[in-house]
């Protein structure tokens, strides 16, 4: 049976929810982000990209770029419910989906052209889409993932586009190479030094030499220049949330060893989080006496991945609970109400040299191991929280507690 993927994308998904409270907003150049010096663009419209402006460049050069440009501080809440009504819409009507960012999705609709036509039955979902939540929404549907996603990027903004089985090669011959969606700037750097800029080159270049120079990246890119990609559709499943607890084989009441502990699993699954393009925005800290009392406090906060801001409510939901007479048996950390997203919406809070600071942590610890990097607080808790990550593949169950 032949392929069908859709793939969707939310234009300038959260300027658009803005514009949906705001209509004054409406044909202006908007950035959404930290609204300091310091802050991040995490979103831009077409409009200020106009004057080169584009997401993770520093607030204070966006406003010197475009003075007149209205400044948002972001609202994750109000974009989040939004896309749940958007993954609404899509379960309902999709029979299998993927969806791989706050604003994105694939769609198999492989064998739906013997009922309906898959064109047609896309764009009717657009629309749908469109007059349920007044959001402008692009598409793009082939064979596979790739050449999905960068015909989306071709017809945006508010358009869609279809690739019929057959022609993907010639679609991408005359685009840049940095439209294949694994070509970042390092790679397209490199490329470019070789006198690579259009995807026809390497449509004309023999495998094996893509394979010399880039190894088995080489033979991944050289396929999806030919518009060859059989990545399949992977099934949504919305994990709610994610844990780490621990049961001491002694009863402790030792202040530093609690907070060092509560402070490592709550790095270790903020970590995992970002690994998973995962946010949170609800904080869970369980303490369980010797005489077996059990106490768990919640904090609700806005959706975050990033260590500081999860550790410190981790520590003070601890302080509200510590009851410093009595020995602790079992101590543990829930991040829950979790939705797709990155260090994205993180910007609206956060400056530039901070989100640097994770992705340099976390490029060394996926290269190296979770310990490769640690607080000094946390160099006596090694082997504390070691549970793969829970991203990864399918959605495992929560790890169960271990035993120190």
């Amino acid at each position: 049976m032949d392929k069908a993927i859709v793939h969707i994308d939310l234009d300038t998904f959260f300027v658009s929810c803005e514009r949906l409270l705001d209509s004054r907003l409406n044909n202006k150049p908007v950035l959404v982000g930290g609204t300091g010096n310091r802050g991040v663009v995490a979103a831009c419209s077409y409009e200020a990209r106009a004057y080169g402006i584009y997401s993770a460049m520093p607030m204070k050069l966006a406003r010197q770029l475009c003075p007149e440009a209205i400044v948002i501080q972001g609202n994750s809440a109000i974009y989040s419910k939004y896309s749940n009504d958007i993954t609404d819409i899509i379960r309902e009507q999709a029979p299998l989906y993927e969806k791989s960012s706050i604003d994105e999705f694939y769609i198999d609709i492989s064998g739906m052209d013997r009922f309906f036509g898959c064109y047609q039955w896309a764009q009717e979902l657009r629309s749908r889409i469109i007059r349920e939540t007044g959001l402008p929404i692009s598409f793009g549907l082939s064979a596979n993932k790739t050449v999905s996603k960068i015909g989306t990027g071709e017809i945006k903004p508010n358009n869609h586009i279809n690739i019929p089985r057959g022609t993907e090669k010639t679609f991408l011959a005359p685009l840049p190479v940095k439209k294949i969606p694994m070509v970042g700037d390092q790679t397209n750097k490199m490329l470019l030094s070789m006198g690579v800029r259009y995807i026809h080159t390497i449509q004309e270049m023999p495998m094996e030499l893509m394979e010399r120079v880039m190894g088995k990246n080489g033979v991944v890119l050289w396929k999806k220049a030919q518009g060859i990609d059989n990545t399949p559709v992977i099934p949504y499943h919305e994990r709610k949330s994610i844990s780490s607890s621990l049961t001491f084989e002694r009863d402790t009441m030792d202040p530093v060893q609690l907070k060092s502990i509560l402070l490592t699993m709550a790095e270790k699954l903020a970590f995992y989080l970002r690994n998973g393009n995962k946010l949170t925005s609800c904080v869970t800290v369980t303490i369980r006496y010797s005489d077996f009392d059990t106490r768990t406090r919640q904090k609700r906060i806005p959706y975050t991945s990033l260590d500081h801001t999860l550790i410190s409510t981790v520590l003070e939901l601890f302080q509200q609970l510590w009851d410093k007479r009595v020995l602790i048996r079992l101590i543990g950390v829930r991040y829950s109400h979790l939705v797709s997203g990155s260090y994205q919406m993180s910007l609206f809070e956060d400056h530039s040299e901070m989100i640097r600071l994770y992705q340099a942590m976390d490029y060394i610890r996926n290269r190296f191991g979770q310990n490769a990097i640690k607080r000094v607080a946390t160099m006596g808790t090694t082997g504390v929280g070691q549970v793969s990550n829970p991203f990864n593949g399918q959605p495992p169950t929560p790890p169960a507690h271990r035993r120190l």
